[in-house]
């Protein structure tokens, strides 16, 4: 087995040992080739991404977090647009109407699935970018539709792209903070595609009022394209193999001329098998293996396909409950998403607070040793919040209660916060406990969950007009009940067994 040597400052001082210069070349010609084994420059390595200045840090994570708003607001802005949508390109059906909205998602459901395990290929900057500016070319082609058929086919395209974020935002801030200080900015970015779809519609109601629906994608186009042209000038490269790899081909490329046997290079997280086919193929299977065959994973996503279910059932079916029932304006009812935006914005902040503070003080009572399960009592508020908001709303506007009270009054700003406090509990236990492989991870559990934000939406409206509000969320409150508050238990209880079975923990 030929030694391993780990890079310091220059290729040629991992293959010599201190022996003259003669000695030095007959070694290179006489042994063996050496392995080269390239690692961080010691601790305080700049290439690092965890040693980035704070500055950098924020950055990122704003830009990254700025992907995964503008999308989801793209993806619901067009709701309290449908009628005019449906008027227009005579639409009668009422799921064409709410698959207008909703199709958008199905692009969630397999954009990640490619472009999470893509990004631990080609880098997550280079992939992360590459899907927003398909996500602009296609969200601009909305805006031209002449027909029902093109504006379905462009949303969907759109969705490939703008799914991009749900893989790989997440999984640059696991890239660029410790785990004892990335609650607070995957508090920030885990609101981004909640807030995105709350406030879409309330800016989508006053442009579809006032202009054009055309608007509604023209005007996101335009906030994408600063928000790209941001991420050209501050997002740089942050997976580390993909950074390490880089760096083992300088030094290749640097041995090529050198005479003698030329030493193996690689990286400390190649594998022995560095064919191209090879990476291909695990990383793009990868989600598929972690979401058929890890249990943590599948329970994971389980319960955030029913919280994002609901999330984007709310979203599209609001517009039904004030301007069917309480007779408002299309630009009026969609005020009332303030009150999802309230209780998501609220209800992030506060936690962000508490959970690194939650987490580094079960580290310590744990004698230092840090564990995901520790960012699960976080969760358990959303799982009592979720329920509750849902039986006070639906019951409201069932009895046709003043619109206060579903809304700011613990009815829809419950709902948010439950939603919001779960969501970011969920998330970030993924990427502390896939961290090499958060990206992927995260496209497995993200494919139940925009199954249900594609679905929901469409048997929202049949339901309601069969069950009314009242009966309506019940049910759903009920499922959250039954699903949602065993959970944090479970995971606290099991978590740490069930996931140390993975071999994709590291």
């Amino acid at each position: 087995m030929a030694p391993e040597r780990e890079t310091r400052n220059s290729p040629l001082s991992t293959v010599s040992n201190p022996q003259t210069e003669n000695e030095k070349g007959s070694e290179l010609f006489d042994s063996p080739p050496l392995d080269i084994v390239v690692d961080w420059e010691g601790p305080d390595d700049p290439l690092n991404p965890k040693n980035w200045n704070r500055k950098k840090k924020w950055a990122a994570t704003l830009i990254v977090s700025a992907f995964a708003l503008l999308t989801p607001v793209a993806s619901s802005m067009i709701t309290p647009a449908s009628p005019q949508v449906a008027l227009q390109f005579g639409i009668i059906s009422d799921v064409t109407i709410a698959l207008i909205t909703s199709i958008f998602i199905l692009g969630y459901i397999v954009g990640p699935l490619f472009l999470g395990p893509l990004s631990e290929i080609f880098g997550r900057n280079r992939v992360i970018q590459g899907a927003n500016l398909w996500f602009m070319v296609w969200n601009l082609a909305c805006g031209f539709a002449q027909n029902s058929g093109q504006l379905l086919a462009f949303r969907l395209l759109a969705g490939l792209g703008g799914s991009a974020p749900l893989a790989i935002a997440a999984a640059v801030i696991g890239d660029i903070w410790a785990a004892e200080e990335r609650g607070q900015a995957l508090a920030i970015y885990s609101l981004a595609p909640l807030l995105g779809p709350v406030a879409g519609p309330l800016c989508g109601a006053f442009v579809a009022e006032r202009i054009t629906w055309r608007w509604v994608f023209w005007s996101t186009t335009i906030l994408t394209t600063i928000i790209q042209i941001l991420g050209v000038f501050y997002l740089r490269e942050s997976y580390a193999p993909f950074i390490l790899e880089r760096k083992a081909n300088r030094i290749r490329r640097s041995l090529d001329a050198e005479k003698g046997p030329v030493p193996n290079v690689r990286s400390k997280f190649a594998n022995e098998d560095r064919t191209w086919q090879r990476i291909m193929k695990i990383a793009l299977t990868r989600p598929f293996i972690l979401f058929c065959h890890e249990p943590i994973v599948q329970l994971l996503g389980v319960y955030m396909a029913f919280v994002y279910g609901i999330f984007y059932l709310f979203v599209t079916s609001m517009p039904l409950m004030f301007q069917g029932i309480y007779g408002e304006s299309v630009s009026i009812s969609g005020l009332n998403y303030l009150a999802l935006g309230i209780g998501v914005t609220g209800a992030s902040q506060i936690n962000a607070q508490f959970m690194d503070y939650i987490f580094k003080y079960l580290k310590d009572k744990n004698g230092g040793v840090k564990e995901p399960e520790y960012r699960i009592p976080s969760m358990v508020p959303g799982t009592i919040a979720l329920p509750v908001g849902l039986l006070i709303t639906g019951w409201a506007v069932q009895a046709r209660v003043h619109w206060i009270v579903a809304d700011i009054y613990q009815g829809i700003t419950l709902v948010g916060a439950g939603i919001i406090v779960t969501f970011q509990a969920m998330q970030i236990y993924v990427v502390d406990a896939f961290p090499l492989y958060a990206a992927s991870a995260l496209a497995a559990v993200s494919f139940l969950r925009s199954l249900c934000g594609f679905g929901f939406p469409l048997f929202a409206p049949a339901m309601y007009m069969k069950l009314g509000y009242g009966k309506g969320d019940t049910i759903l409150a009920v499922i959250g009940i039954v699903i949602g508050c065993p959970a944090p238990w479970l995971f606290w209880r099991y978590g740490k067994q069930i996931r140390m079975k993975s071999k994709y923990v590291k």
